[in-house]
C-alpha cells in the first residue's frame, strides 16, 4: 500500500510476525527530505553571531537563548517559501534570521510579563539573570531583526514584519476575558492568538517569497497558508496544555489554566457540557488551582480537545487550498507536510 506523502513507515520483527507501523513523518524528517537542513544550520551559526555584543551580559544572556533552539519553523518558513521562485539563500537568510530574532524577543518580554520561571524546561532570562537584563535583551533582540532588514531593497519586506511586531504587542494587551457566549469567547480567542502567533508566521511566509520577486498575488497566497498555519499550531499548543504529556512538553498540564488563560478546548468545552465546574469556571473566568487536575478532566470529558483539534484540521486543510496558486512542486509537497506535522506534533 502507498502511504501519504507526510507518513513513513517502520517493521517490526516479532516471532513469525512482521508488523508494517504508520507514524507522520518528524519535522527533522521533513527537512531532511526538502534538502534544507544545511540552510537551517547556516542561519543557526548566523543567529550566534548576531547575538554577539560589546556588553559581556547582553552575549552571554543572547547565546545563552538562540542555543537553547527551537524549532525554527518561522524561519524555515521563510526559506521554503524562496524556494517556491527563483532561491537566493544570501538573500533569504536575512528575513529568515530576522523573524527568529523578533520571536525570541518576544518571548522573552512575555516571559517577563508573566514572570515565568521556565519555558520548556529551561530558566527563563530573567529567572537566571534579572528582570532588566530580559528587558535589554529582548529589546536588543528587536534592534537586532530591524538592523538585519535594513539593506532589504524590498520595502515590503519591512513592513510586514513591522506590521507583525506591532500586532503581537497590541494582542498581548487584548486577552480572552470570557468563555461564554460562545461567539463572543470564540471571537476574544482568535484575535488573541491571530496577534500572538498567526502573524509572524503569515509575514515569514509573505518575506519568503517576496525576495523573490514575488507577485502581489502569491504574498497574498502565502500570507493566508501562513495566517491560517499559525492559528492550528497555537489550536495545537492549547490542546497540548490539556493532553500533552509533561515531560515532553516541559511544562505541567493545566500550565495555561492555572495562569489564567482561557483557550479554545476550554471555550467548546463550556459550550458542549452542562457540567457544574465548567459552567462555574465560565462565571469566575479565573480557576482555582486546586481544581485544575479536575477542569482539564471535565474539558476532556465534554470533548474541548477533539472540537479544538477539529478545528485545527479545517485550518490546514483551508492553508493548503491556498499553495494551489503554485504549480506543483517539491516545495509545496513539503509546505503541505508542515501542516501535518503542526497536527501530529507532540511539543
Amino acid at each position: 500500500m502507498a502511504l501519504p506523502s507526510m507518513y513513513t513507515e517502520t517493521t517490526v520483527q516479532r516471532k513469525n510476525e512482521t508488523t508494517v507501523r504508520m507514524h507522520p513523518m518528524s519535522l527533522n524528517e521533513i527537512l531532511q527530505r526538502a534538502d534544507i537542513v544545511d540552510d537551517l544550520t547556516s542561519i543557526e551559526r548566523l543567529l550566534l553571531e548576531r547575538t554577539r555584543s560589546t556588553s559581556a551580559l547582553l552575549s552571554a544572556s543572547g547565546s545563552y537563548t538562540i542555543a537553547a533552539g527551537g524549532k525554527r519553523l518561522r524561519a524555515t518558513l521563510v526559506l521554503l517559501s524562496a524556494r517556491l521562485g527563483e532561491y537566493d539563500f544570501d538573500r533569504a537568510s536575512h528575513p529568515a534570521i530576522a523573524v527568529e530574532l523578533l520571536h525570541t524577543a518576544s518571548l522573552i518580554h512575555d516571559d517577563l510579563v508573566d514572570n515565568a520561571g521556565q519555558r520548556r524546561g529551561r530558566t527563563t532570562v530573567h529567572s537566571r539573570w534579572d528582570k532588566d537584563v530580559a528587558l535589554m535583551l529582548g529589546d536588543y533582540l528587536f534592534a537586532l531583526a530591524a538592523n538585519e532588514l535594513a539593506d532589504e531593497p524590498d520595502p515590503r519586506i519591512i513592513r510586514f514584519y513591522v506590521s507583525a511586531a506591532q500586532t503581537m504587542v497590541e494582542g498581548e494587551l487584548s486577552p480572552v476575558t470570557q468563555l461564554e457566549p460562545l461567539d463572543i469567547a470564540l471571537g476574544q480567542y482568535f484575535r488573541k492568538i491571530g496577534a500572538k502567533t498567526a502573524v509572524l508566521f503569515e509575514a515569514a511566509c509573505k518575506s519568503g517569497i517576496a525576495v523573490t520577486g514575488g507577485t502581489p498575488e502569491q504574498v497574498e497566497a502565502l500570507g493566508r497558508f501562513g495566517h491560517d498555519l499559525g492559528l492550528a499550531f497555537q489550536i495545537i499548543d492549547d490542546v497540548l496544555d490539556f493532553v500533552g504529556d509533561e515531560i515532553v512538553l516541559g511544562k505541567p498540564a493545566g500550565n495555561d489554566l492555572r495562569e489564567g488563560t482561557l483557550t479554545l478546548p476550554l471555550i467548546y468545552a463550556v459550550s458542549n457540557s452542562t457540567t457544574p465546574i465548567l459552567h462555574e469556571l465560565a462565571r469566575t473566568a479565573r480557576p482555582d488551582p486546586v481544581r485544575v487536575p479536575q477542569i482539564i478532566a471535565a474539558v476532556r470529558a465534554a470533548g474541548g480537545d477533539a472540537s479544538a483539534m477539529r478545528e485545527a484540521r479545517n485550518l490546514i486543510e483551508r492553508a493548503k487550498s491556498h499553495l494551489s496558486i503554485f504549480p506543483p512542486s517539491a516545495t509545496r509537497r513539503t509546505l503541505s507536510e508542515l501542516g501535518e506535522f503542526v497536527l501530529n506534533r507532540q511539543q
